[in-house]
């Protein structure tokens, strides 16, 4: 049985919400880029980070130049093999970018990449709009009831295991449904908390094989059962490396064609390393659905 039909009971009547940011509804008619600027010295693709407050500012621009509707910043890595980091440190490296980004860019949708409520909290204060947490709440038993709290939209990503042991042989009897049902179960408990503005992240690469990455994305589709926006996280990531055994600096073709697998397979929100390469992976997928050719 597939996917679809063992989740028949998640799915209601009607489309999945509208996402509300600031007073803003975002819809998901055409899928939106997410691009990604990691504030720290170890994440896993160089392209990606900045050293300071200038070097983000550089790359924050270079997202916007080219089609980003949101900027995802973190301060920490969640790399295979990280520890977890402290809040703390984590927060100033994170504020001096975050307020700077915040203040050249005041309408646009920024994103704050953390799993420390203590870090979202502050985050949201200085002007962040959205809380992207790679555990879905497991790594801070703050960090669900601070969501709530702060009422901010919330991208809660499935992940098995922490960082530093998620690859070590991570083991599903079925990935997709396993995956999904966890990701139900936060969702309704956050909903039941009156919380409506949430994205859901399947989380490739995070404490999933090679094998089962791409069984997570062949059943992609099932998620709208979820009745949430779906953002995936597939940019130059293992699942690309290893399979063509190139380097992350090497993995922007793949990278373009596991993007348009995901598109055609129903995802909302890409988040990524390299934006004009995805707003032509989007543009194309769009033209080829028939919504539209732009010139």
């Amino acid at each position: 049985m597939d996917l679809m039909n063992q989740t028949a009971n998640l799915r209601a009547a009607g489309e999945f919400p509208s996402l509300q940011i600031g007073g803003q509804i975002i819809s998901f008619e055409k899928p939106q880029l997410m691009g990604i600027i990691n504030v720290n010295s170890e994440s896993f693709f160089e392209g990606s980070r900045a050293d300071g407050v200038e070097s983000a500012l550089r790359l924050a621009a270079k997202h916007v130049e080219e089609g980003a509707h949101f900027l995802d910043i973190g301060a920490t890595s969640t790399k295979p093999g990280s520890a977890l980091s402290d809040p703390e440190q984590e927060w100033q490296r994170l504020q001096p970018v975050l307020n700077a980004v915040r203040k050249a860019y005041p309408d646009l949708f920024i994103s704050v990449d953390t799993y420390h409520a203590m870090v979202a909290g502050r985050a949201v204060d200085c002007g962040a709009d959205l809380i992207n947490d790679v555990s879905a709440g497991k790594f801070d038993p703050q960090m669900l009831e601070t969501i709530v709290k702060l009422n901010v939209p919330y991208i809660l990503m499935h992940i098995r295991g922490t960082p530093e042991t998620m690859q070590k042989n991570p083991e599903y009897s079925n990935v997709a449904i396993e995956v999904l049902q966890e990701l139900a179960t936060v969702l309704q408990k956050l909903r039941s908390l009156g919380m409506s503005n949430l994205i859901a992240d399947v989380g490739f690469g995070f404490g999933k094989t090679l094998e089962q990455n791409y069984a997570l994305l062949r059943q992609l589709p099932g998620f709208s059962a979820l009745r949430a926006p779906i953002l995936v996280g597939l940019s130059r990531k293992s699942m690309i490396t290893r399979l063509l055994n190139v380097s992350a600096d090497k993995a922007l073709n793949g990278t373009t064609a596991l993007h348009v697998l995901a598109l055609l397979n129903g995802a909302n929100i890409l988040r990524v390393h390299d934006v004009a390469e995805a707003a032509e992976a989007v543009r194309i997928v769009e033209a080829y659905k028939g919504n539209g050719i732009n010139h």
